[in-house]
């Protein structure tokens, strides 16, 4: 896999058993690159090591007076550079493939599992650390991918290296191969509070980044209610944690890194100083104590390697850890389904919605309407109205047929679910209507079922060079709208998919009533035929409901018509009207006489509309 080859058309189905097992995974996935990456190293590796026999051979030859020697031995000196620019040069381009490549596969399987789990990813997993893997960590888990082929291909040098002086120089030869294992090996004590420093560091930077994360999506709500200082003061006291465990974590690495340069110096000066003692007494020449002491000088390149991928499995194991967490997560599914997709053929049914666990039932080609005391809760109903439910409850039927049972495109294409908090992607109001859909709506109408004519204006205010309202460009998250303007935007491209089941959650919770009132007319008339259900508390949007059910608790306890269920349902009373214990215990009459006002107040806010 080349760079310009991205993305994956398949990144695999990864093994997210652990944070060692994933990064083991990634490693035999990439086995073409890594090879490359070894084959590369050990040129450039050997290459290097080679000069010091090259100049022990030149020495050797002025001392003997030899020019042809000589001669030979600045030709294969030029050799060796030149196979060291090569190899150096390939080995680059082959480390940064590997490490761009693997980078980018973990990057697809989170934006894969993203796709599948929906809203149900951030409800199992917080949403800061999702975003610290799918940055930060996939960098720390793509450079220990791509370490592991260079720190192979020094540690094969350094036993070549090892071997060829004791064949080349027994008496020196041997005291380096003893030296050098030490040398590599000294700072494994050190490794585990070093690494127990950097999994803190990453563990409170995770912290701030949750942190940050959940401060700068709701700076708007936090500038009304002046709470930006108090989370300010938070989000900086976070963030002095993290430097202080950076600091730690760093002091210990230092001391790693001293470790590397203060041992190999010591196997140096004692190299030095026994091969002048051999060569005082004649037993090695000058050319093989200038090898030996230039072998060792040049094996501190390649010894480096073990420092890094010390430091590259430190910082990506607890990056894997995470990674495998998230990729670990698996749609919830009948226990007689025998793959993620599905276990029933790809086709989407029709029919009634039906939730075992709650008893709520959505009839076909019918706008029902849901009230939960809980918002909480509807949320959650929503979700599993989705097909998203928790592990230990059912699924939820539509037609008799079990949504997790089905595919996971034929379930997403039967039912749609808008939670309370839509995502508007930065771009053209063009792109974030072009979606799948079934073609029997068409934009313009569900812009206007939607009730979107003021934003569209705003949208071409605000856009110098858009004459056309579709061509006009929304910022990231559509902040720069309002939030009923963000939320008319969503629902007309949920009316756009047109999907056999929509699921709305509060759709108009920022609206005024009088628009209110026209997206729910707009709402019925677009929606005419196809099933709908809508989790809200608005009188606007429950009287024009075919249907409307209670869940309290967990259960639908009560069905019927929005006047009918004021009457007769208290606990529909109290979550509608806001109602009061206090106002709850008046006696019979005096609540009728509050319905008829009640009713009054919104037969005139629906003339007034119409």
């Amino acid at each position: 896999m080349q760079i310009q080859d991205l993305p994956y058309p398949d990144p695999g189905v990864p093994d997210a058993r652990s944070g060692p097992r994933f990064l083991w995974w990634l490693g035999r996935n990439q086995l073409g690159g890594q090879f490359k990456a070894l084959a590369w190293g050990l040129l450039h590796f050997v290459a290097v090591s080679a000069q010091p026999f090259c100049v022990g051979l030149a020495v050797e030859a002025v001392v003997d007076r030899s020019g042809t020697r000589l001669a030979l031995t600045g030709g294969l000196m030029v050799l060796c550079g030149a196979a060291t620019a090569v190899g150096d040069t390939f080995l680059h381009r082959a480390a940064v493939t590997n490490w761009i490549t693997a980078a980018a596969r973990v990057q697809q399987l989170l934006a894969r599992k993203a796709s599948q789990l929906g809203s149900a990813l951030t409800r199992r997993v917080a949403a800061g650390e999702v975003v610290s893997v799918s940055t930060g960590d996939v960098e720390k888990i793509g450079w220990f991918v791509e370490a592991v082929s260079r720190f192979t291909a020094a540690a094969l040098t350094v036993l070549v290296v090892c071997v060829g002086l004791v064949v080349y120089q027994p008496a020196l030869g041997v005291v380096v191969a003893v030296g050098l294992p030490v040398v590599a090996f000294a700072a494994l004590p050190l490794l585990p509070p070093a690494t127990r420093r950097a999994d803190l560091q990453r563990e409170k930077a995770g912290r701030a980044t949750e942190l940050a994360s959940d401060t700068v999506a709701g700076l708007r709500v936090l500038r009304g209610i002046g709470g930006e200082d108090l989370f300010l003061d938070r989000y900086r006291s976070a963030s002095q944690e993290v430097r202080h465990a950076a600091v730690r974590s760093a002091r210990m690495w230092s001391l790693i890194s001293a470790v590397q340069v203060l041992l190999p110096g010591l196997l140096l000066i004692t190299v030095v100083c026994y091969g002048v003692h051999l060569a005082r007494e004649g037993r090695i020449s000058v050319g093989e104590l200038v090898t030996v002491y230039s072998s060792v000088m040049v094996l501190a390149y390649p010894l480096r390697h073990f420092e890094e991928i010390a430091m590259a499995y430190s910082f990506s194991r607890p990056s894997a850890r995470r990674a495998a967490r998230v990729l670990s997560l698996e749609r919830v599914t009948d226990e007689r389904v025998t793959d993620i997709g599905g276990s029933r053929a790809a086709e989407t049914p029709s029919g009634d919605l039906y939730d075992p666990a709650t008893g709520l039932l959505a009839p076909a080609a019918r706008l029902t309407a849901v009230v939960c005391g809980d918002p909480d809760a509807a949320g959650r109903l929503a979700e599993r109205l989705g097909g998203h439910p928790p592990e230990d409850s059912p699924s939820v039927l539509l037609g008799g047929v079990p949504l997790n049972e089905l595919p996971l495109d034929s379930a997403r294409t039967a039912v749609l679910v808008q939670d309370k908090d839509p995502v508007l992607l930065s771009g053209s109001l063009r792109e974030l209507l072009d979606v799948p859909a079934s073609g029997g709506v068409d934009t313009g109408t569900a812009l206007a079922a939607a009730q979107c004519g003021d934003v569209l204006d705003a949208l071409v205010q605000g856009s110098l060079d858009a004459d056309d309202p579709l061509d006009a460009r929304l910022t990231e998250r559509g902040r720069s709208l309002s939030g009923g303007q963000r939320q008319r935007l969503a629902l007309a491209r949920s009316l756009i998919t047109d999907p056999e089941v929509l699921v709305l959650d509060e759709p108009t919770s920022a609206v005024d009533s009088h628009t209110e009132a026209r997206i729910a007319e707009g709402l019925r008339e677009v929606r005419a035929g196809r099933t709908t259900v809508v989790f809200t508390s608005s009188p606007l949007l429950l009287d024009r409901a075919d249907r409307v059910v209670l869940v309290h608790e967990g259960e639908a306890v009560a069905v019927g018509a929005h006047r009918e269920l004021l009457r007769r349902e208290p606990r529909y009373r109290a979550v509608v009207t806001r109602e009061t214990e206090e106002e709850a215990g008046l006696d019979e009459l005096g609540a009728l006489d509050g319905l008829e006002e009640l009713e009054v107040i919104e037969r005139e806010e629906i003339e007034e509309t119409a």
